[in-house]
């Protein structure tokens, strides 16, 4: 235990991330419970082919969701870096202008998804029957909307990652998915297993988290940093944009990479299809629920020690996350092993997974969390430009590669996969070398940036 303890470190940083970690993982443990039931409920309430519209539905609603233009990063990185030099005044300027921001970027956005949806064939986009689904256009306005009223107070969630408190945001986020499975539950029970009532559930159940996360943080815990509106600043709007920007860009190259693919499927394929892909995807993304659990407080207590000066912190912390690939990869292995009776005693035999779907999956899940765990460090520190030209890169690629796969090569989703392990690979490596650089004081030009 004492060898334990030395190897982690005893400084006060330290000792906040392991508090973070040890409390992350029961939160995330319940979350992990939570997303495996949601998955038979809500398939129980749609069937297939419904329950396949509405994980291609809410992959296009993560576009709103991430049109913070990166505020919400900016806001995590610039309020640990202003808090490790005891700059409340500075802090809640920035928690303010940034809550401010956020309100006037969603009204236009809402305004213009509700137009498309209005004016939009969305059957046709979708490769939906009307038969099957004859509100599909009153369901995707009402889920944009409650969304977009979301969108504005999540900011909350990223205010606690730059306190260095990842367990508080992650506890918002598991409460959300818990009203929501409860929520489905009750719409099974009671006969009112529509795809409008669960896009509602599913969408409502977040925002009421939020709505009542807001006075106990602003009020209660922290009303030194409390939003106003009198605190808003430009400067700070250049502040947050100068790194919010480039995390902006990541992150619609990353929901295009992630969470374009359940649209590939439903266009190229089948809705039907979606819903196996995603079984498998929630299936393998318990070791993402585990892997972030243990990776997240990195990133801001990267920040910090960044700051400071402390590279010797994370050159050691660097060897822990090499540790933890180890235990990831080895997981990820059992859990394939193990995968065809794991989903028989899940979801029954109402859905076949291919048992190919299932190694790609674990092999992209793995390349994915390796890539995550040196963009953590590099995220932490701000070295975001190389990230943002391969992740571009990779975005760019992989609609028209997906196509070409299916269509000339393979026509199944595993085709989709094999793309997907493809376009990311290289961001892996380039990752690396960028850490090393940085860690090593050998990064110059853009390497730095």
């Amino acid at each position: 235990m004492e060898r334990f303890k030395k190897l982690l470190g005893n400084d006060q940083r330290t000792a906040l991330m392991r508090k973070n970690i040890a409390a992350s993982f029961l939160v995330k443990a319940w979350s992990g419970l939570v997303m495996l039931l949601l998955v038979p409920a809500t398939l129980h309430c749609l069937g297939e082919y419904k329950n396949g519209i509405w994980l291609t539905i809410s992959s296009m609603l993560i576009w709103i969701d991430n049109l913070d233009i990166g505020l919400g990063n900016g806001l995590r990185n610039q309020l640990a870096a202003q808090l490790a030099h005891d700059d409340t005044a500075k802090a809640r300027e920035t928690v303010s202008t940034t809550f401010i921001m956020l309100a006037v970027i969603i009204i236009p956005v809402m305004l213009t998804a509700v137009g498309l949806a209005n004016t939009t064939d969305l059957y046709a986009f979708l490769n939906v029957d009307s038969k099957e689904v004859g509100d599909l256009t009153n369901v995707v306005v009402v889920s944009i909307i409650l969304v977009s009223s979301t969108f504005i107070f999540k900011f909350i969630g990223n205010f606690y990652l730059g306190m260095q408190l990842p367990a508080v945001s992650n506890l918002l986020v598991t409460i959300g998915q818990t009203l929501a499975l409860v929520a489905t539950w009750v719409v099974y029970y009671t006969g009112n297993g529509s795809l409008m009532n669960i896009a509602i559930v599913n969408t409502a159940a977040p925002l009421v988290t939020y709505l009542l996360a807001y006075p106990y943080t602003f009020h209660v815990r922290y009303p030194q940093l409390r939003p106003s509106w009198r605190l808003f600043n430009k400067q700070s709007v250049r502040g947050l944009f100068s790194v919010g920007v480039k995390f902006f860009v990541l992150q619609i190259a990353g929901i295009l990479l992630f969470m374009s693919s359940n649209i590939l499927i439903s266009r190229l394929l089948s809705p039907a299809i979606v819903t196996p892909y995603q079984i498998a995807y929630r299936y393998y993304s318990l070791v993402m629920i585990l892997f972030t659990i243990i990776s997240t407080p990195y990133w801001s207590a990267t920040t910090d020690a960044w700051e400071r000066g402390d590279l010797a912190w994370i050159r050691h912390s660097r060897r822990d996350m090499n540790r933890i690939m180890l235990m990831m990869g080895a997981l990820l292995t059992v859990m394939t092993l193990v995968a065809t009776p794991v989903y028989r005693l899940w979801v029954g035999s109402e859905v076949e997974v291919p048992p190919m779907l299932s190694i790609l999956m674990a092999v992209y899940l793995f390349v994915i969390l390796t890539s995550m765990s040196y963009s953590y460090f590099l995220n932490g520190v701000g070295a975001l430009t190389i990230q943002l030209i391969c992740t571009v890169t990779a975005a760019t690629l992989f609609i028209p590669l997906s196509y070409l796969m299916v269509k000339h090569v393979q026509h199944d989703v595993c085709s989709i996969l094999l793309t997907m392990i493809a376009v990311n690979l290289p961001g892996l490596v380039v990752n690396k070398i960028q850490f090393d650089k940085i860690i090593n004081l050998k990064a110059h030009g853009i390497w730095t940036r």
